[in-house]
């Protein structure tokens, strides 16, 4: 998976004996970012001690630094990688002093309590190997780009875990699942209208409330720069992870991003950046993670903040947050009066589907839906994520769809456009490859003219369905119907039935506003020829909505023909025969 990965990593070798393998990332990590930064700070560190010397705010001294550096972190240090090996016997406090003496918003090192892990490697006689062992690794940005440098911090994250034996998948997304999202989140033709824009450079806002080691926030950036060098990225994110919150900020520092814009703390109970809205925003958020926790919490602000809060179409079940997620990014979507905005948001199947109508799940889903807001949705191939082997989806929305798109939301089908691995890594065995994603991406470009057997566009009224209550009477003891004072006949509650009615039963394409006539029309027709004595009770009727994926890929396999399973029998028993003589022999 990485070359530098596996290199840093192998470091850790010089840990065993007083560290155990699970312990070893809470030194490599900690070194790794370290480093990183030094690189970046080595050349004009004289300079800055110069400048230190003169200043003493430190607000003054950020902007002179800033002015002189381009960069908008510092530390006024005597020390560095180049000559903290001179002093062997006060390498432990030199190095304390390194980290004391960066600038304020350099917080990373309190995630891994680091100068306690200092002490402890100086007691076990092992801090000037290490130190010397990244010392010959150069990890400068123009060295090692975000993307490799991501590499290796997952590589390092994955043998981390395993050695604790916990699951990798909370910490980072594999970098094929993200550039297929990238590539659908920046269309072309997006990037276009951006490049026509008077002031000449695209300037665009991302953000991740689920930022991880900011993978996504960095690939996004690549992806970017790669197609318009002069364009230009604000990255935004959030992590409640303290050592992913600490690699994210630690890499997008080392690139020039402003550091106030990574956040540490929970997304669902603490946002950040409550006032400001993006014109990208994606996430892979934890699939299938309870959040009965935070439900107090988060009930209480859906109550307080009333019809326009993030969380006010609805609430999923506490056993499962990932929709809580999809709706905080579309509260977070730039508003369609100032140029609108575009999501894109890795989730498990569940979300399609679970939940009856007028539950939470399905009235999230009715919201997202009749406000059109849902563009398209891309199955991806299973065994892509190293912690689960389960079918995941792309769920691409935007608030300003294209005249085309507007009112249908196109799905497809992208299991099948996959590369094996070598080499598995965890659960994950396939990979999206260059021409895979071209493949998805061309499909989505072409939308209605894509072909049929991977993509199909249906309208949003395709997606709503009625729930309906069939009552049938209950019958005394002679099998007469029981009446009510006025003479209605009783229901029979063991007897009650109910039926999902879509809204585009018979071809009606009145949607919701149908109702009536179209669940008639089908009672008519499917319920009342087997049970002439059938009512619906319409008090009872509710509305759902949900997105079978698999049903509208569903591809007809026939059984094999009986001869050929016969003959396959035939020869299974042969092949049994024959064992049973040579034990008898």
């Amino acid at each position: 998976m990485s070359t530098l990965g596996r290199f840093i990593w192998s470091i850790a070798d010089q840990l065993r004996g007083p560290y155990r393998p699970n312990q070893y990332g809470t030194v490599i990590l900690p070194f790794t970012i370290l480093r990183r930064l030094d690189c970046v700070l080595e050349p004009d560190r004289a300079a800055v001690r110069e400048l230190a010397a003169r200043y003493e705010n430190p607000n003054r001294l950020k902007v002179e630094v800033k002015k002189l550096t381009g960069r908008q972190f510092y530390s006024t240090s005597n020390y560095g990688f180049a000559n903290l090996l001179a002093d062997a016997d006060g390498l432990a406090d030199n190095l304390a002093d390194y980290i004391d003496r960066f600038s304020a918003d350099v917080d990373v090192f309190e995630y891994f309590d680091f100068k306690k892990e200092i002490l402890a490697l100086e007691k076990a006689g092992l801090l000037r190997e290490i130190v010397q062992s990244f010392s010959g690794v150069d990890l400068h940005p123009d060295v090692v780009s975000n993307s490799d440098m991501g590499d290796a911090f997952e590589y390092i994250i994955r043998k981390f875990n395993e050695a604790a034996n916990e699951t990798s998948g909370d910490h980072y997304t594999p970098r094929d699942a993200i550039r297929l999202l990238v590539d659908l989140l920046f269309t072309e033709k997006d990037v276009e209208e951006e490049a026509g824009r008077p002031e000449g450079a695209i300037v665009r806002s991302l953000y991740d409330p689920t930022a991880g080691t900011g993978g996504m926030l960095s690939l996004a950036e690549e992806h970017l720069l790669g197609q318009h060098p002069d364009a230009r990225l604000s990255l935004w994110g959030q992590e409640y992870n303290p050592q992913s919150y600490a690699i994210c900020k630690s890499d997008l520092l080392a690139k020039g991003h402003e550091v106030a814009h990574i956040a540490f703390g929970n997304t669902l109970t603490d946002p950040a950046f409550k006032e400001r809205q993006f014109d990208y925003c994606m996430s892979n958020p934890p699939y299938g993670v309870d959040w009965k926790q935070y439900a107090k919490a988060v009930k209480t602000e859906r109550d307080a903040a009333g019809p326009y809060g993030r969380f006010a179409p609805g609430l999923p079940a506490t056993s499962d947050g990932q929709m809580l997620f999809l709706l905080h990014l579309v509260h977070k979507m730039r508003a369609p009066e100032d140029g609108g905005g575009r999501v894109g948001i890795v989730m498990n199947g569940s979300p399609l589907f679970n939940g009856p109508a007028e539950s939470g799940p399905s009235n999230i889903r009715r919201w997202l839906i009749e406000s059109d807001l849902v563009e398209a949705i891309v199955a991806l191939p299973t065994n892509m994520f190293f912690n689960t082997g389960i079918a995941t989806y792309i769920w691409i929305l935007d608030n300003t769809k294209h005249p085309d798109r507007q009112g249908k939301v196109q799905l497809i089908d992208g299991t099948s456009f996959w590369t094996k691995m070598r080499k598995n890594l965890g659960a994950k065995g396939r990979e999206i490859s260059d021409a895979d994603r071209a493949e998805v991406v061309q499909l989505y470009a072409d939308f209605e003219a894509a072909d049929p057997d991977f993509s199909k566009v249906l309208r949003n009224d395709e997606f709503g369905y009625w729930t309906v209550t069939v009552e049938r009477p209950l019958l005394d003891d002679e099998g007469n119907p029981v009446v009510d004072r006025k003479g209605a006949p009783k229901s029979d509650s063991k007897k009650r039935d109910t039926e999902n009615v879509p809204f585009t039963y018979g071809g009606s394409t009145a949607g919701a506003e149908g109702m009536r006539e179209v669940v008639q029309a089908y009672f008519n027709a499917e319920v009342k020829p087997h049970v002439p004595d059938a009512w619906i009770d319409w008090s009872k009727t509710k509305t759902g909505y949900e997105i079978p994926f698999t049903r509208h890929f569903y591809r007809y396999s026939p059984p094999r023909p009986l001869a050929e399973i016969d003959a396959d029998l035939e020869k299974q028993v042969a092949k049994i025969l024959d064992l049973l003589r040579e034990v008898e022999k």
